[in-house]
């Protein structure tokens, strides 16, 4: 099916730059929320987006007033009646996004699809609340949308092929680059990123090292910022929701680092509020709360070693998981990764920097961290099997890769 017009529904910041990347590609966009107050504010967020690209010259004025009339701006489900597919991205809360589907799903024709912008709900859980299951599907956009290529589709139990068809086709309309993950809790790149986060942050509030020299270490590792800024740049809230959806679905591996509950309750929510992990002022810096508060933490934890390795094996294990599970293909968590966080391009993807490094190397430090710190560092079984089988990447020519 080609998607001749499409609507998104939630006018915030994600929403907006989804509705900006669907203009831009040249297809008509229904835009709406709850008000006219939220909706102008997301077509502001539009405006700016294109004023951007005019002062930088790649646009020019008459070729944004073309783009931004083909959005509809719209506080009622009226508009929706010829729309070929609609992207929910209003607030990360299940029984929220259960109404706006089921509303949806009465307002738009019966071929509609219905695709969310979740980034760790159930897909399968929101097609059932609909009379079209087989039409729900997830699309998942990162931040910020009109800027990040990766778009990961991700089917329920019940979505058709041919709605993953229509789909990936259309993420590739709009110049995204789609990543087929089988449904689970976080689907794939969240569900990688949150290991490495919550290792950050039980580094941190142990002492083992401090904010910065965190976030100095992985930015010569290779990643484009540290995990502090990159969570301050998220929004504690969003983490802290995909925190919440992979606690409940996989259990002690991903419990929470004490030191996001504090940060929570201190309304220190990231660079928008200004203050998360960092003060964002005339200097960014940790200010005398987050001294204290670390300095309390880490009377209670013991102190143990850190590296850069400790951020990254984590990853590699949860990766393994995915692929014992049928979540992803190798090549498509390399992907996934490279364009999705920012995973360094000269070590070629996350499961190639695991053939580089050795898997005996990485399954011998995983049991020795799991010995020191607990279940969290538990082997993934796919790493002993690749281990015995002497599947240990590189140097024996086989791992996650073959090489010739």
């Amino acid at each position: 099916m080609v998607i001749y017009k499409a609507a998104v529904v939630g006018a915030g910041a994600m929403g907006s730059e989804i509705a900006q990347a669907i203009s831009y590609a040249g297809v008509p966009v229904v835009f709406k929320d709850l008000n006219e107050n939220l909706v102008q504010s997301g077509l502001k967020r539009i405006r700016q987006i294109y004023e951007g690209r005019v002062q930088k010259g790649k646009m020019t004025a008459e070729e944004v007033g073309t783009k931004i009339a083909l959005i509809r701006p719209t506080t009622s489900y009226a508009e929706f009646k010829e729309v070929d597919l609609v992207i929910e991205a209003v607030f990360e809360e299940i029984e929220i996004k259960k109404t706006v589907f089921q509303e949806l799903d009465r307002a738009c024709p019966k071929s509609a699809i219905l695709a969310s912008n979740t980034s760790a709900l159930s897909i399968s859980q929101l097609g059932a609340g609909t009379t079209r299951p087989e039409k729900v599907i997830g699309m998942h956009f990162f931040y910020p949308a009109h800027v990040m290529k990766l778009v990961e589709i991700i089917p329920g139990l019940d979505t058709s092929e041919e709605t993953v068809t229509d789909v990936t086709a259309f993420a590739e309309t709009l110049r995204k680059l789609p990543i087929r993950v089988n449904e689970c809790a976080g689907f794939l790149v969240n569900r990688l990123l949150m290991p490495y986060l919550n290792e950050a942050a039980y580094a941190l509030q142990e002492g083992s090292a401090g904010l910065q020299e965190i976030d100095r270490a992985m930015v010569e590792f290779g990643f484009p910022m540290g995990p502090f800024t990159l969570v301050d740049t998220l929004g504690l809230e969003v983490c802290h929701s995909v925190v919440k959806t992979l606690l409940e679905e996989y259990g002690e591996r991903m419990k929470p680092a004490e030191i996001w509950e504090h940060l929570q309750r201190k309304g220190r929510y990231g660079m928008k509020r200004g203050k998360g992990f960092y003060t964002y002022g005339e200097k960014i810096e940790a200010d005398e709360e987050m001294r204290s508060l670390l300095q309390a933490l880490s009377k209670k934890y013991p102190k143990q070693p850190f590296s850069a390795e400790r951020m990254v094996f984590p990853m590699i294990n949860e990766a393994a998981l995915c692929l014992q599970e049928g979540i992803s293909r190798a090549s498509e968590i390399d992907l996934a990764m490279l364009t999705g966080i920012g995973f360094p391009q000269l070590k070629q993807g996350l499961l190639h920097f695991a053939d580089q490094v050795g898997i005996d190397v990485i399954l011998r430090q995983l049991e020795a961290w799991s010995l020191q710190m607990g279940g969290r560092f538990w082997p993934a079984p796919l790493l002993r099997r690749m281990a015995k089988a002497n599947h240990l990447g590189l140097k024996t020519k086989k791992g996650f890769f073959t090489y010739s």
